[in-house]
């Protein structure tokens, strides 16, 4: 789907990050659309057809995890992509558990968001495509071992390196080699698609 046949909807409090965000995607080519609350874009979400919406975690009337739970009590969901702040993983898996396809991480390079919205309007044009079919991801889940499971639960979880090795009573630097093991097993290039592994496969902290 090219870039002018579908509008990216901007759902940020502050104004400053929403025209500087609407700037950088117009400069791309996209169209956007910009809303000063979640519950503005709420209002409005029933009658959009062929949009991508990028919201904030942190809003002050809703949050972006409550948001996307309400568009899909009112059955207007719509490929969405969540940006959280470095400390809000734990909340930005709650998001994708909610419906949302990908997370990211402030701050972020122009491409990064970019791309993103790219692969959310895929999912306006066909079916959502799956990372890889369950089966496939339970052939890789099968292939890690116990502990890599256990950091893999707690990745997850949503739960930083630190508390992963508190947890298990192991250093943070081990954290971070199993860690590895487990994106370089399930084949995942980043900590958003791994999350969408997991889940799809019905793999949770255990």
């Amino acid at each position: 789907m090219q870039t002018g046949d579908y509008i990216v909807h901007i759902v940020d409090d502050e104004e400053p990050v929403r025209k500087s965000l609407a700037f950088l995607l117009g400069m791309a080519g996209f169209a956007v659309r910009m809303h000063d609350s979640a519950s503005d874009f709420l209002a409005a979400a029933p009658s959009i057809r062929n949009g991508v919406l990028v919201t904030d975690l942190r809003m002050p009337d809703m949050s972006g995890v409550d948001l996307l739970r309400n568009l899909a009590s009112l059955k207007a969901t719509l490929p969405a992509i969540v940006i959280t702040g470095h400390g809000d993983v734990p909340m930005a898996v709650e998001a994708m558990k909610a419906g949302a396809i990908d997370f990211i991480e402030k701050p972020f390079e122009d491409v990064v968001i970019i791309e993103a919205i790219q692969r959310a309007a895929e999912q306006l044009v066909d079916k959502p495509a799956e990372i890889d079919d369950v089966a496939t991801i339970q052939s890789r889940l099968e292939r890690l071992s116990d502990r890599e499971r256990q950091v893999l639960s707690g990745v997850v979880a949503g739960l930083p390196n630190k508390s992963i090795a508190y947890d298990l009573d192991i250093s943070p630097r081990t954290v971070e080699v199993h860690r590895a093991n487990v994106m370089a097993k399930m084949q995942a290039n980043s900590l958003p698609q791994l999350v969408r592994m997991a889940l799809a496969a019905g793999f949770g902290p255990t």
